[in-house]
């Protein structure tokens, strides 16, 4: 329970964290930041980590000044980190397949390759691109992908189109509206509708798929 306090804490006071990060570790901190979003796209048991307001908060700090960090070098690191994790989870998913999804599993929820593979049938590869907007989704996106055998060339087209959205979407817009005194006033706030706003349309899938599944066994 108390890591999970704390890892809220972290999110929504990644301001400070950041800042502290900065302060500790000057210019290594493109390769800490770097690996977060390595490991968030590559890796498909790491859905937890921050997405989207860590990028928003990175450019937000960049954009205070005084931190040595500049925002160009910034965000192509993490285009390259969110390409080359889904690359990793790519070829994850195409060693292990969907063997690694078991019912009752609190993070490889079956429910989650269900929907997520019910979105591919729909949307086909652009599902790579809309999924990397949707906490939890962009992490198993490349996974199911790699199960499924995705021609190559094409998962690599949606994967570095999706990859260059993300980055560019979330570390600009905080790059140039994270110094607005409002949201500075309010960060606290700003991060929780970020994670209110993205985390939404997991929760709907999510519920969506179970009732299709409590359904599908009446």
């Amino acid at each position: 329970m108390e890591l999970i306090t704390q890892f809220f804490d972290f999110i929504l006071h990644i301001d400070q964290y950041l800042v502290k990060l900065v302060s500790d570790y000057q210019t290594w901190t493109y390769l800490i930041i770097f690996l977060i979003i390595f490991a968030e796209t590559g890796f498909v048991v790491t859905p937890f980590l921050p997405g989207d307001s860590l990028l928003f908060a990175v450019g937000a700090l960049i954009a205070k000044g005084d931190t040595g960090l500049d925002i160009y070098i910034m965000g192509a690191l993490l285009i390259a980190g969110a390409i080359m994790g889904n690359t990793v989870n790519y070829f994850l998913g195409n060693y292990f397949g969907e063997t690694v999804f078991k019912p009752g599993n609190r993070v490889l929820k079956l429910e989650y390759y269900h929907k997520t593979q019910s979105y591919f049938e729909k949307k086909g590869g652009s599902m790579l691109v809309i999924s990397r907007f949707m906490p939890i989704f962009r992490t198993i996106a490349p996974f199911v992908a790699g199960i499924g055998k995705m021609n190559f060339g094409l998962f690599t087209y949606y994967n570095v189109v999706g990859g260059i959205f993300w980055i560019v979407s979330f570390l600009g817009i905080g790059f140039i509206f994270g110094n607005i005194p409002f949201i500075k006033d309010n960060f606290t706030y700003v991060m929780l509708v970020i994670i209110v706003v993205t985390i939404l349309p997991a929760v709907f899938a999510a519920i969506k798929a179970r009732r299709t599944m409590t359904e599908g066994d009446v």
